[in-house]
């Protein structure tokens, strides 16, 4: 961990902050940003924000950035961290330079600090930047360290995924207006935003001319002289370039640098500050992290006008205080992240809920469109998530809607792959559970037959297991091995457990004894909660202990099975802080750590109920937004305590965990 900046840290702050234990000044951005670790970047964001402004380095990794860089190319405003293939971003990169210095610079990897929504580092002959950012808006501050001329450069060609169009011009204001397209990740659909930026030198709007360099990218040159400071504030919409400068007037208010970033620390402090643990400061620092990114998605894209444009492309406008979530990646989240934020905020997962039916009602796909807003990922499972609020008491959305919405989008799921089938299977009992809930029983008896229809393909495929069983992607499953596949179907667990009967908990056993398990991807991240499930809680609390705290020999990639494990920590206070290869994906896996920290987990979303098991914190309070704190305590047994009370039984029901009457 890099606990030594923090004294760096606070040197930078831009207010005075209580204590040093504050929760945005324990997150380290670094976690996770070497290499194919996690897959991460230290750019400074707000709480679910749609700016990420960050360094872009030479070498670079998904995200853009990789620690062991030390070359600058230079500041971007957007990427997708931690959700595979190449990443998606890099939009709007600014750099800072003297007239005729080359780029990329070296950067003094020793000056480089970050915590929640702040990133500095100072590089080539000096130069200081400090980055902080808002919801829609960035903030560069560049700091000279000699006079001279320094031209401001701003591309909008480059980035991390296939650049489709771009263009800019400057406005008679100063401004410098674009727009711009690209693939969002893995190149499936494009995203198409706009921006305005405006440049301020020694805190006043500069006069000069932007023109056109040599690559195509717009260049401001600048007089300056020693210790003079140069800001580049940019604002995003997915409206328009006039948009973007009204989201840059109305999130930066024409504040000083420093109240900027005082303002995105203390909304960091008051949403991290949700959950508090008891444990030392590395515990602490790698707990508030993991929250950290938990809550980075969805991104809230709606401008303070309440304008939007959904993934039709067509602009919409949103009641006073409403806000519009996207940038999804729920094949993934939908498991853990999601979950997660049903109890910790359940008005912004109303919030999310009600974006998810107007993303049903504007034509939802599987995958990105190629009219997005904002750079997003998939799609799948949407249902779950929302079957999963409406029975926790998030029911401030049209359920028919997001009903009428599943229905359609069931028959165009794929069902080929044994592990299409199970997911579409998923969605489908999902279908059925809403349907019952709402009234609708024969819907709710038409799809309950479909989703269980599966059953047959898993007694041929799974039930018991062949040669290709460790194989990843045989049969043609799109990631994972038969193997982890075959513990899948959590909407369906008794009958899985009948149909195995006696061989239920040693083939469990033994495939963990076997090294079957993948805590590197989604498909089996519940399994070692399978046997807490089946009345072996302490097997679930050896298991999960081993995954957060010890190196663990790790055999698979996304392609296949290691020659040789590699062997390291799951999660750690590092930059290499994931196991080699292991995504973040938008906020699953660290999720996952907090579920396991808390001694809950949600092995079935859509039912509203957790597992309680062995808390890894001696205990937790979590303050729920709107709801009364809730206290977790590890009983004398290793049990789960709930405000001091033994849990006794296997699961715990949300309401009474919230206390709802």
């Amino acid at each position: 961990m890099r606990l030594f900046l923090l004294a760096a840290v606070a040197a930078f702050l831009p207010l005075p902050v209580a204590a040093q234990d504050a929760p945005g000044l324990l997150v380290d951005p670094f976690v996770g940003t070497l290499a194919d670790f996690g897959q991460l970047s230290p750019a400074a964001v707000a709480p679910y924000g749609m700016v990420q402004l960050g360094p872009d380095t030479v070498p670079a990794n998904h995200a853009g950035y990789d620690f062991a860089a030390d070359q600058l190319a230079g500041f971007s405003h957007t990427r997708g961290v931690g959700v595979g293939c190449g990443g998606a971003g890099g939009d709007v990169r600014v750099m800072l330079g003297y007239a005729g210095d080359a780029t990329p610079q070296r950067m003094d990897k020793a000056s480089e600090a970050a915590h929640a929504g702040a990133y500095r580092v100072s590089y080539g002959p000096g130069i200081l930047a400090e980055l902080t950012a808002t919801r829609g808006a960035g903030a560069i501050r560049f700091t000279v360290p000699r006079a001279g001329t320094v031209d401001v450069t701003i591309r909008y060609d480059r980035g991390y995924s296939r650049r489709l169009a771009q263009s800019w011009q400057a406005s008679d204001n100063g401004d410098l207006l674009a727009s711009f397209s690209a693939g969002t990740v893995c190149d499936e659909g494009a995203y198409h935003l706009h921006s305005a930026s405006r440049v301020l030198h020694r805190g006043h709007p500069t006069d000069g001319t932007w023109r056109t360099g040599a690559d195509g990218q717009a260049v401001l040159s600048l007089q300056v002289a020693a210790g003079d400071t140069v800001e580049v504030r940019t604002g995003l919409s997915s409206i328009d370039p006039a948009a973007a400068a009204d989201v840059r007037r109305a999130e930066l208010l024409d504040r000083a640098f420093d109240r900027i970033a005082a303002g995105t620390l203390a909304a960091w402090n008051t949403e991290l500050g949700r959950l508090t643990i008891t444990g030392d400061r590395r515990q602490q620092a790698l707990f508030y992290t993991s929250l950290y990114r938990v809550m980075q998605t969805p991104v809230a894209i709606a401008d303070p006008d309440g304008r939007y444009r959904g993934s039709d492309g067509q602009v919409a406008q949103l009641p006073a205080g409403e806000q519009h979530y996207t940038s999804w990646a729920l094949w993934d989240n939908y498991r853990t992240q999601l979950p997660l934020l049903a109890l910790i905020d359940p008005p912004r997962a109303g919030a999310i809920a009600r974006s998810l039916v107007r993303l049903y009602q504007s034509g939802k796909q599987r995958w990105s469109t190629s009219t997005e807003p904002f750079l997003s990922v998939r799609t799948e499972h949407a249902g779950i998530v929302l079957l999963d609020f409406w029975r926790k008491g998030i029911t401030d959305f049209d359920a028919e809607a997001a009903l009428a919405g599943m229905i359609a989008e069931s028959a165009t799921l794929a069902r080929a792959t044994p592990d299409e089938q199970i997911e579409a299977a998923y969605d489908d009992w999902a279908i059925a559970e809403l349907a019952a809930d709402l009234g609708q029983q024969d819907v709710a008896d038409r799809f309950r037959r479909q989703a269980l229809s599966y059953r047959e393909m898993w007694r041929q495929t799974f039930r018991d297991l062949g040669d290709d069983a460790d194989i990843v992607k045989a049969r043609g499953l799109y990631q994972g091995t038969l193997a982890q596949y075959r513990w899948a179907p959590v909407f369906d667990l008794p009958w899985l457990a009948e149909t195995l009967g006696p061989r239920f908990l040693p083939e469990l056993e033994q495939f963990f004894a076997r090294n079957l398990f993948n805590m590197t991807n989604q498909p089996d991240i519940h399994v070692p909660y399978l046997f807490a499930w089946a009345d072996r809680p302490q097997e679930t609390a050896r298991i999960v202990d081993r995954y957060l705290t010890r190196p663990v020999p790790h055999r698979y990639t996304n392609a296949g099975v290691r020659p040789q494990p590699w062997v390291g920590h799951s999660f750690a206070l590092a930059p290499q802080g994931f196991a080699d290869g292991m995504d973040d994906d938008a906020g699953t896996m660290t999720a996952w750590y907090v579920w396991a920290m808390l001694g809950l987990y949600p092995l079935t979303p859509g039912e509203p109920r957790y597992l309680a098991t062995t808390p890894h914190t001696p205990a937790a309070t979590l303050r729920p937004v709107d709801a009364e704190p809730i206290r977790f305590g590890r009983a004398a047994s290793d049990g789960l305590l709930v405000n001091d009370r033994a849990v006794t039984t296997r699961f715990i029901d949300h309401a009474e965990l919230v206390g709802e009457k």
